[in-house]
């Protein structure tokens, strides 16, 4: 099993950001065309993509729809998406335009049977987000925190059909502190779903760590703010996945 580098395109106001925590007054922009960015991404041989509709997130509803269509449009490769996805009718529109994957997050919580239902209709093609701050899982843009942990959250869709978990330590995210490799391998041998790490990835070194928990069920890991100040280097990244 290769570990697949997912470079992060993360949206806010149609602009290229990270954020630093969470939070959206801490944004660093990094460009304002989000399809060019892709294609950087798909030059230095990237075949996917995790998009991020930072203010689909908190509204609860598409924000950046036409940079994702433009992303989608350009982009030769598969796209992930999530950020505020939270209905039948918004699954299926983002199939629609060609999106490889859906990523649910808080309605996955609120509302296990749209991601049941949305699995069994996709196969393939549904992500739940698993966002942990201090071991429980964080929702609406990761500005609640619930009571359930995250393994208990991850157990909830074991025979749902879904194509991966997508885990990011909050606390870490945009921080460059280091991907929580211990708790996302944990995740990985406790539940029978593919795990993708996500969260304050640093550098090479957790790529390389990361590679070798494949066989643990670890299927990839998300990168952004490293790739972006140009401490990871996307294609050295992607040779140390393909050839662990």
């Amino acid at each position: 099993m290769t570990l697949i580098v997912f470079p992060a395109i993360d949206l806010k106001g149609g602009q290229v950001v990270r954020l630093a925590e969470g939070d959206m007054a801490r944004a660093t922009v990094y460009g304002d065309d989000p399809a060019a960015q892709a294609m950087l991404f798909a030059d230095a041989g990237a075949g996917h993509l995790h998009v991020v509709d930072l203010d689909g997130a908190f509204a609860g509803d598409s924000v950046n729809g036409a940079a994702v269509r433009a992303i989608v449009a350009r982009f030769p490769g598969r796209v992930q998406l999530g950020g505020g996805i939270r209905t039948r009718a918004a699954i299926e529109g983002w199939f629609d335009i060609g999106v490889a994957r859906v990523v649910i997050g808080t309605a996955a919580l609120e509302n296990p049977d749209l991601v049941r239902g949305a699995a069994r209709d996709f196969p393939g093609g549904i992500v739940v987000a698993v966002d942990a701050r201090d071991g429980f899982v964080a929702t609406k843009g990761w500005a609640d925190v619930s009571t359930v942990t995250v393994t208990d959250m991850a157990r909830r869709f074991e025979d749902a059909g879904v194509a991966a978990l997508l885990f990011t330590d909050v606390g870490r995210d945009g921080l460059l502190k280091g991907c929580n490799v211990e708790a996302t391998v944990d995740l990985a041998r406790a539940v029978r779903i593919p795990v993708i790490a996500s969260g304050g990835v640093a550098g090479i070194d957790e790529i390389h760590v990361l590679a070798r928990h494949a066989q643990d069920g670890v299927e990839g890991v998300i990168t952004g703010r490293a790739l972006y100040d140009g401490r990871l280097d996307l294609a050295e990244a992607l040779a140390v996945a393909k050839g662990a």
